[in-house]
Protein backbone atom coordinates (compact mmCIF):
# COMPACT_ATOMS: atom_id res chain seq x y z
CA UNK A 1 0.00 0.00 0.00
CA UNK A 2 1.47 3.69 -0.81
CA UNK A 3 1.34 5.74 1.87
CA UNK A 4 1.45 9.77 1.41
CA UNK A 5 4.24 11.49 2.52
CA UNK A 6 4.19 14.73 3.81
CA UNK A 7 6.78 16.89 1.65
CA UNK A 8 10.08 16.06 1.64
CA UNK A 9 12.23 18.82 2.68
CA UNK A 10 16.04 18.56 3.80
CA UNK A 11 17.53 22.01 5.41
CA UNK A 12 21.58 22.29 6.24
CA UNK A 13 23.46 25.46 7.24
CA UNK A 14 23.35 26.88 3.81
CA UNK A 15 21.22 24.41 1.75
CA UNK A 16 16.95 23.22 1.16
CA UNK A 17 17.54 19.75 -0.49
CA UNK A 18 13.98 19.60 -2.03
CA UNK A 19 12.10 17.60 -4.78
CA UNK A 20 13.05 19.35 -8.58
CA UNK A 21 9.52 21.21 -9.41
CA UNK A 22 8.66 22.27 -12.84
CA UNK A 23 9.77 26.08 -11.94
CA UNK A 24 13.51 24.79 -11.46
CA UNK A 25 13.87 24.49 -15.63
CA UNK A 26 15.22 27.05 -16.24
CA UNK A 27 17.95 27.46 -13.45
CA UNK A 28 18.70 23.68 -14.34
CA UNK A 29 19.21 23.90 -18.13
CA UNK A 30 21.29 26.95 -17.06
CA UNK A 31 23.39 25.40 -14.44
CA UNK A 32 23.81 21.97 -16.44
CA UNK A 33 24.81 23.57 -20.38
CA UNK A 34 27.16 25.97 -18.94
CA UNK A 35 28.65 23.05 -16.39
CA UNK A 36 28.65 20.43 -19.49
CA UNK A 37 32.05 20.31 -19.80
CA UNK A 38 32.97 19.68 -16.51
CA UNK A 39 29.91 17.02 -15.85
CA UNK A 40 30.10 14.85 -18.87
CA UNK A 41 33.27 12.84 -18.00
CA UNK A 42 31.88 11.72 -14.88
CA UNK A 43 28.12 11.14 -16.21
CA UNK A 44 26.88 8.43 -18.52
CA UNK A 45 26.13 10.32 -21.70
CA UNK A 46 23.84 12.97 -22.27
CA UNK A 47 20.72 12.19 -24.70
CA UNK A 48 20.04 14.50 -27.49
CA UNK A 49 16.64 15.78 -25.73
CA UNK A 50 18.75 16.07 -22.07
CA UNK A 51 18.25 19.67 -21.68
CA UNK A 52 14.46 20.15 -23.19
CA UNK A 53 11.47 21.15 -21.16
CA UNK A 54 10.25 17.99 -21.88
CA UNK A 55 12.65 16.18 -20.48
CA UNK A 56 12.74 18.11 -17.85
CA UNK A 57 9.17 17.93 -16.98
CA UNK A 58 9.43 13.69 -17.04
CA UNK A 59 12.03 14.10 -15.01
CA UNK A 60 9.97 15.92 -12.44
CA UNK A 61 6.85 13.72 -12.70
CA UNK A 62 9.49 10.88 -12.50
CA UNK A 63 11.13 12.05 -9.29
CA UNK A 64 7.02 12.33 -7.55
CA UNK A 65 6.77 8.43 -8.78
CA UNK A 66 9.72 7.77 -6.93
CA UNK A 67 9.34 9.47 -3.98
CA UNK A 68 5.87 8.24 -3.48
CA UNK A 69 6.79 5.03 -4.57
CA UNK A 70 9.69 4.62 -1.99
CA UNK A 71 12.36 3.51 -4.61
CA UNK A 72 14.33 7.02 -4.66
CA UNK A 73 14.73 10.04 -3.30
CA UNK A 74 16.15 13.05 -6.04
CA UNK A 75 16.54 16.93 -4.44
CA UNK A 76 18.09 19.76 -5.72
CA UNK A 77 20.75 21.68 -3.78
CA UNK A 78 19.02 25.18 -3.57
CA UNK A 79 21.13 27.59 -1.67
CA UNK A 80 19.46 29.61 0.60
CA UNK A 81 20.83 33.32 0.66
CA UNK A 82 19.66 33.57 -2.63
CA UNK A 83 17.59 29.73 -4.32
CA UNK A 84 20.39 29.24 -6.18
CA UNK A 85 20.53 25.38 -7.70
CA UNK A 86 23.95 24.38 -7.39
CA UNK A 87 23.72 20.86 -7.85
CA UNK A 88 21.13 17.67 -7.07
CA UNK A 89 21.92 14.32 -5.08
CA UNK A 90 19.83 11.16 -5.15
CA UNK A 91 19.31 8.51 -3.12
CA UNK A 92 17.96 5.74 -5.43
CA UNK A 93 17.72 2.08 -5.18
CA UNK A 94 16.24 1.76 -2.00
CA UNK A 95 15.89 -1.57 -0.96
CA UNK A 96 14.14 -3.08 1.90
CA UNK A 97 13.65 -6.27 3.80
CA UNK A 98 16.70 -7.80 4.58
CA UNK A 99 18.93 -5.54 2.55
CA UNK A 100 17.81 -2.03 4.19
CA UNK A 101 20.09 -0.34 1.70
CA UNK A 102 20.18 2.32 -0.77
CA UNK A 103 22.73 4.07 -2.97
CA UNK A 104 24.06 7.80 -3.27
CA UNK A 105 24.49 9.52 -6.72
CA UNK A 106 25.19 13.34 -7.15
CA UNK A 107 26.39 16.42 -9.37
CA UNK A 108 27.41 19.96 -8.47
CA UNK A 109 27.24 22.83 -10.75
CA UNK A 110 30.87 23.71 -11.93
CA UNK A 111 31.00 27.76 -9.94
CA UNK A 112 29.68 25.37 -6.88
CA UNK A 113 32.27 22.97 -6.98
CA UNK A 114 34.40 23.02 -4.00
CA UNK A 115 32.83 25.33 -1.96
CA UNK A 116 31.39 22.73 0.74
CA UNK A 117 27.85 22.42 -0.59
CA UNK A 118 28.13 19.08 -1.94
CA UNK A 119 29.35 17.82 1.69
CA UNK A 120 26.08 19.30 3.42
CA UNK A 121 24.29 17.33 1.07
CA UNK A 122 25.46 13.95 1.62
CA UNK A 123 25.54 14.22 5.08
CA UNK A 124 22.08 15.70 5.28
CA UNK A 125 20.60 12.74 3.26
CA UNK A 126 22.47 9.70 5.20
CA UNK A 127 21.42 10.96 8.43
CA UNK A 128 17.37 11.22 6.44
CA UNK A 129 18.71 7.91 5.33
CA UNK A 130 19.94 6.13 8.63
CA UNK A 131 17.23 8.12 10.86
CA UNK A 132 14.16 8.74 9.04
CA UNK A 133 14.14 6.43 6.63
CA UNK A 134 16.02 2.89 9.10
CA UNK A 135 17.97 2.18 6.51
CA UNK A 136 21.10 0.30 7.52
CA UNK A 137 23.64 0.94 4.01
CA UNK A 138 24.22 3.01 2.08
CA UNK A 139 26.27 2.82 -0.96
CA UNK A 140 27.73 4.93 -3.71
CA UNK A 141 30.42 4.33 -6.55
CA UNK A 142 32.77 6.94 -8.60
CA UNK A 143 35.55 6.54 -11.19
CA UNK A 144 38.86 5.66 -9.78
CA UNK A 145 40.58 8.59 -11.11
CA UNK A 146 37.94 11.00 -9.59
CA UNK A 147 39.59 12.06 -6.31
CA UNK A 148 37.68 14.86 -5.31
CA UNK A 149 34.75 12.34 -5.33
CA UNK A 150 36.66 9.87 -3.63
CA UNK A 151 37.53 12.16 -0.80
CA UNK A 152 34.21 13.71 -0.37
CA UNK A 153 33.06 10.21 0.07
CA UNK A 154 35.22 9.50 2.80
CA UNK A 155 35.38 12.72 4.63
CA UNK A 156 31.15 11.91 5.08
CA UNK A 157 32.06 8.19 6.34
CA UNK A 158 31.89 6.20 3.40
CA UNK A 159 34.80 3.69 3.09
CA UNK A 160 36.22 2.00 0.63
CA UNK A 161 35.04 -1.39 -0.30
CA UNK A 162 36.71 -2.27 -3.67
CA UNK A 163 36.20 -1.93 -7.58
CA UNK A 164 33.72 -3.33 -9.76
CA UNK A 165 34.44 -3.79 -13.12
CA UNK A 166 32.91 -2.06 -16.32
CA UNK A 167 30.20 -0.87 -13.36
CA UNK A 168 28.65 1.64 -15.62
CA UNK A 169 28.81 3.49 -18.88
CA UNK A 170 30.14 6.57 -18.34
CA UNK A 171 30.33 9.37 -21.16
CA UNK A 172 29.94 6.36 -23.63
CA UNK A 173 32.41 4.06 -22.35
CA UNK A 174 31.80 1.09 -19.67
CA UNK A 175 33.74 2.34 -16.79
CA UNK A 176 35.26 0.79 -13.47
CA UNK A 177 33.98 2.11 -10.46
CA UNK A 178 35.27 2.01 -6.96
CA UNK A 179 32.52 1.11 -4.74
CA UNK A 180 32.15 2.79 -1.24
CA UNK A 181 29.96 2.03 1.56
CA UNK A 182 28.39 4.21 4.80
CA UNK A 183 27.05 1.84 7.41
CA UNK A 184 24.78 3.02 10.08
CA UNK A 185 26.18 0.68 12.63
CA UNK A 186 30.11 1.13 11.53
CA UNK A 187 33.14 -1.60 13.63
CA UNK A 188 35.02 -1.23 10.39
CA UNK A 189 38.78 0.71 10.85
CA UNK A 190 39.49 3.31 8.98
CA UNK A 191 40.38 3.11 5.44
CA UNK A 192 40.94 5.79 2.45
CA UNK A 193 43.25 6.75 -0.50
CA UNK A 194 45.57 8.96 1.41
Amino acid sequence: MLRVRRKLRLETEQLTLRPPQHSDFTPWTSLRRESADFLKPWEPSWADDHLTRKAFTNRVYWAQRAIAGGTEIPLFLIRRKDEALVGAITLSNIRRGPAQAGTTGYWIGQPYARSGYMREALQAVVHHAFHELNLSRIEAGCLPENTPSRKLLESCGYKYEGVAQSYLQINGRWRNHVLYANLRSDRRGRTGIG
